[in-house]
Parts: structure tokens; sequence; C-alpha cells
């Protein structure tokens, strides 16, 4: 007698097999995000040449501090030679420790850039050299203000001459201790209401030209002249 079948047929679960995606919404898909400028790329104005501007260059954290002594010195030099250039002028200076403010002049917007691009490359082939050190210095595009009215021009002077005092600010009745911003050009500056205590002693050729435009050379002390102790606020 034959064996009897029950017919049953043996049948494997079928496992879905894992679809692995290159793309997708995920967390980190798609093109790595570039980090976004600190200054807007968009197209600058005309600049006109009876009106001043403040610029602001910062540089990369790599570089270090500005404020030492081979690096202010560096810097130092760099003004001497082209603090002075066709249709550029460099009015005013201070070095904080990771940026530069400017005052300038420039007799139209051509004149500014080629002479903010001609600075700014002295500057970083000076240092790079002094540090022994390759690669970019200034972090970003400058940032420009154009200076528009005496009172603007007076507040633009004291935030780049008494710019230290933002960054270490002095106590109470410390004022009589004050001196002049070394790693500025304050000790050049005429503008004073009374002068610190100790001054920087000036010697060498100058680092910043004269002003020639009325707002910088005349118009600002309308609303009246500079104190050393004064602490800028900060810009918004």
């Amino acid at each position: 007698m034959k064996s009897g079948r029950t017919g049953r047929r043996h049948t494997s679960a079928q496992h879905p097999l894992p679809f692995r995606s290159w793309g997708g919404r995920r967390p980190g898909a798609g093109r790595p995000k570039r980090k976004a400028s600190g200054v807007s790329h968009q197209r600058r104005p005309p600049l006109s040449s009876r009106y001043p501007v403040h610029v602001t260059l910062r540089v990369r954290p790599e570089v270090g501090s500005l404020r030492r002594k081979k690096s202010f010195w560096v810097l130092h030099a760099a003004f001497v030679a082209a603090c002075e250039m066709k249709g550029f002028r460099v009015c005013q200076f201070s070095i904080q420790d990771a940026h530069i403010h400017v005052l300038v002049e420039a007799k139209d917007r051509d004149c500014l850039s080629r002479g903010i691009q001609g600075l700014k490359i002295r500057m970083a082939r000076q240092l790079n050299r002094a540090l022994g050190r390759r690669g970019p210095v200034f972090a970003d595009r400058y940032h420009e203000h154009i200076l528009r009215t005496p009172r603007e021009v007076r507040n633009a002077l004291n935030y780049v001459l008494n710019n230290r005092l933002r960054h270490k600010p002095i106590r109470d009745g410390d004022w009589l201790l004050l001196v002049e911003d070394f790693c500025s050009s304050a000790g050049w500056f005429d503008g004073w209401r009374r002068r610190p205590s100790g001054r920087v002693r000036v010697t060498g050729p100058p680092p910043v030209a004269s002003a020639k435009t009325w707002l910088l050379s005349e118009g600002w002390r309308r609303h009246g002249l500079l104190t050393p102790t004064y602490v800028p606020p900060k810009r918004t």
C-alpha cells in the first residue's frame, strides 16, 4: 500500500529586502551648505568723493591677535607705505585682536575698492612672512559705512579711536592713567578735547594721511572735540 501524502506544500515567508537609498529627505542629505558670508555680496552703492568711509577688515582666527608686537609693527609699516595712494587715503585706524577699523577717503567707488584691496594684499603678504604662515589672512569682504553728515563722522572717529575701550573697559576713576591706544592712529589725531595723561610717543613717518574732505577735516568738529574716556556703544 502506498503511503499517502498530505498534499500540503511548504512555503517560506518572504522577508522584505532592505533598500538603501542615497537620496531622499534625511538628516545631512544633499549638497553641503556653505557658511553664510558675514557681509552681503550685493553690488555696493556709488561713492562721492566728499564722503569719508568707515571700513572694517576682519581676519581669520588662525592668524592670531593683531595686537601682538610682531603683527602690529607689520601692519603699521603697511599703513606707512599705503596710507596715501592715487585717489585713496587712510586718515585714521585702530587695530584690534581680530579686526581693523579704518577711516578712509576715496575719489570714487573704484578708487576705494582698489585702495582697500591693495592695502589688504600688502598686509596679508607681510603678516604671512612675519608669522611664517601661508594662506588667506582676511576672513570676508570688507564692511563699509559711508559717512554723510558731520555727526556721523564724529561718531565714527569716536568709535575707531576709542574702540579699545569697548573690548577692554577701564574702571571708574582710571581715566587719569589712560594712555592713548598704541595700536591706533590716536597719537597723530589733533581733535582731542583733552590729552590722556600718558601719550603715545609719535616718531617716524606718519601711518595716516591728512584728511581732505570737509566732513573729516573740519565738519565733525561742529559737534565737539573727542574725549579719550568715551566708550563706544555696540553698532546695530
